[in-house]
């Protein structure tokens, strides 16, 4: 059984922007080790109407990780009257992890959406926050590498949605087919002006 504690419960998690929309893209197993525990885990959850953030590695710190940043966006709301922007978002979840720094949450979150003038932002950060704001791609998890390696090839600017999807799928699938740890199909949530599209997709179940 793995014993390091960033890869024991396994998934990945892409995140791709084209001109005007963005994907974010997670696996679906939850494993204890090499051992499949579910085949059903959310990884992706809901901030805002155009903004979702990813959560993956060590899901014991994930979950309170998510609660407290629930916590804070909902008193954002309350006091500015507002939805949180995307780079806001990232801000908050970089400070949340930075105050725990001498005994950090071991995960990599993930932030994509639009902002309310329609850019599209992606970002990611380790697990004491520093923050990548890249304008193409961005991964974390068991198949970081993998998810990396195909995006550079596979990525191109300017995408439409269908495109975009098409593209953020493909890497994804070939990406945890090379992972043990990641898998069982994958949700993907692409992001655009004025709506929001989930599909699942069936993957590979060994």
């Amino acid at each position: 059984m793995s014993a390091d504690i960033e890869t024991f419960y396994g998934g990945s998690i892409l995140a791709m922007a084209s001109e005007n929309a963005v994907a974010i893209m997670s696996d679906k197993r939850l494993g204890m080790g090499p051992i499949t525990v579910s085949k059903d885990f959310v990884r992706i959850h809901r901030m805002g109407p155009r903004l979702y953030v990813g959560l993956s590695t060590f899901v014991p710190d994930t979950q309170v990780l998510l609660r407290r940043i629930r916590k804070n966006y909902n008193l954002f709301k309350l006091e500015e009257q507002r939805e949180m922007e995307p780079e806001e978002l990232s801000n908050m979840i970089s400070f949340l992890l930075y105050s725990k720094r001498t005994s950090p949450y071991i995960t990599a979150p993930i932030v994509a959406g639009l902002s309310s003038d329609g850019r599209p932002y992606i970002s990611g950060m380790d697990c004491i926050g520093s923050i990548t704001s890249p304008k193409d791609f961005v991964a974390t998890g068991t198949a970081a590498k993998n998810l990396m390696g195909i995006c550079e090839a596979l990525y191109r600017p300017n995408m439409d949605e269908e495109n975009l999807f098409v593209t953020c799928a493909q890497a994804f699938l070939n990406a945890v087919d090379r992972d043990a740890l990641s898998g069982w199909g994958a949700d993907c949530y692409v992001i655009s002006e004025g709506k929001v599209i989930k599909r699942s997709i069936k993957g590979r179940c060994d």
